[in-house]
């Protein structure tokens, strides 16, 4: 069974379909979250502005503005957990909106469970909890990894991860120089059902290369092919 939220737990919902609406509201109300509707899309940046919430659930095919470069400005503007909820089955369609900063993709039609679940998982990594102190920083050559605070910097300038970007990472820096395997990376970031979305590891990891490496220094993140990824 999954467990209760916190009562502040607030999600956007940004969906055109009224059935889909009442059923994802009805039921997110009932376990205890706040839910916040954008019908269409245009006023989802005013109630991420207004209401803050915590993750959003995004359709892709909306009436008055692109599914994909509102999943965009939402990842430029914020760093609350996304799951686009989409009809769209085909995976170049998963992996755009996954390079434009989604944390996971669940297609149409699913179970409230799943959902549930999902959410559950992609909250664990996109909100905050209290620092803890006993973890280490990390330097790795011109990066400074604060596992503790959940801040990078390059070279001293801030590195802006968002937090599936930092959940990554952080396998990567408590296991450096050993391999990890793909199916480790997607169980611990994503999740136990997620050891074969390789999808998932191959768009997040050019996410962070591009983040963290410079093209005229050596890589940071070794590629294992067919097994997984080592850090320096």
């Amino acid at each position: 069974m999954t467990s209760k939220p916190d009562r502040r737990t607030c999600v956007l919902l940004v969906e055109d379909d009224a059935n889909i609406v009442d059923l994802i509201r009805s039921n997110l109300v009932a376990r205890g979250f706040t839910v916040v509707v954008s019908r269409d899309g245009s006023d989802a940046m005013s109630i991420l502005r207004d209401q803050q919430p915590d993750i959003a659930l995004l359709d892709l095919m909306l009436p008055r503005v692109d599914g994909f470069e509102l999943c965009r400005t939402l990842r430029q503007q914020s760093t609350l957990g996304i799951i686009v909820v989409s009809a769209r089955w085909d995976e170049s369609d998963k992996v755009r909106a996954l390079n434009l900063g989604a944390d996971d993709y669940l297609t149409k039609p699913f179970g409230i469970e799943e959902l549930l679940a999902r959410m559950h998982a992609t909250l664990r990594r996109s909100r905050p909890g209290p620092q803890d102190t006993q973890l280490s920083t990390i330097t790795v050559n011109d990066l400074v990894i604060d596992l503790g605070a959940q801040l990078v910097t390059k070279a001293g300038t801030p590195v802006r991860l968002t937090p599936t970007e930092f959940a990554l990472l952080r396998e990567l820096v408590t296991h450096r120089g050993s391999l990890v395997s793909h199916a480790t990376l997607l169980r611990r970031v994503w999740g136990p059902g997620y050891a074969t979305h390789t999808e998932y590891i191959r768009v997040y990891m050019r996410r962070l290369r591009a983040k963290l490496e410079s093209p005229d220094e050596p890589p940071l993140i070794i590629t294992e092919p067919r097994s997984g990824y080592r850090l320096l």
